[in-house]
């Protein structure tokens, strides 16, 4: 039998962790694995070009029972404050996805604000407002200018077909007539 690996993790107090030779220094204060933060952060780095677009995925918290985001109630009003959030500029969105227990986004951020900052005041709202529990922290990836032709378009169709892989729709044509809801650009 072979001996498990050690697991390299210290603790940092209020170093800053440099991932770029050149770059601005992170001030990080959490545990570090194999010289990677336990827990990433979420601004936009400055080399991100402006516009950049990001698949987002923010689910509940499944250790709750709760109602599910698309009930048709709730899920107008999701689907509004992501509206809102876009009318006032905080986001642009390609695709905005309402699944029973989590949504998925394609989603693009002010420059001016953190991608954390922004997601987490809309969460933050939805807790607040109507109970929703949200899983600590969501998913994201970056689309590289590279992933905006071809790419997009399979990002969007994994997107869409979420809930007919899920069996709530026969086929994508039909989302937003109650199993699942959505916002298109």
């Amino acid at each position: 039998m072979s001996a498990k690996p050690r697991l390299a993790w210290r603790c940092l107090t209020t170093r800053p962790i440099n991932l770029e030779a050149d770059k601005r220094p992170i001030d990080n204060d959490v545990m570090l694995y194999r010289g990677f933060p336990s827990k990433l952060h979420h601004a936009v780095p400055h080399w991100v070009e402006p516009g950049a677009l990001f698949h987002v995925r923010v689910a509940l918290d499944r250790e709750k029972q709760q109602r599910q985001l698309t009930e048709p109630a709730l899920a107008q009003r999701l689907l509004d404050s992501a509206r809102f959030y876009e009318s006032r500029q905080c986001w642009h969105i390609t695709l905005f996805l309402l699944m029973p227990d989590h949504l998925h986004a394609l989603l693009s951020f002010a420059r001016d604000q953190t991608m954390s900052g922004v997601i987490g005041d809309w969460k933050h709202f939805h807790a607040r407002k109507h109970g929703i529990m949200w899983q600590e922290g969501y998913f994201d990836h970056r689309l590289r200018n590279d992933e905006r032709g071809e790419q997009l378009s399979a990002k969007m169709h994994y997107i869409r077909q979420n809930p007919v892989v899920d069996g709530l729709c026969a086929n994508a044509r039909v989302i937003g007539r109650g199993s699942s809801s959505a916002l298109h650009r």
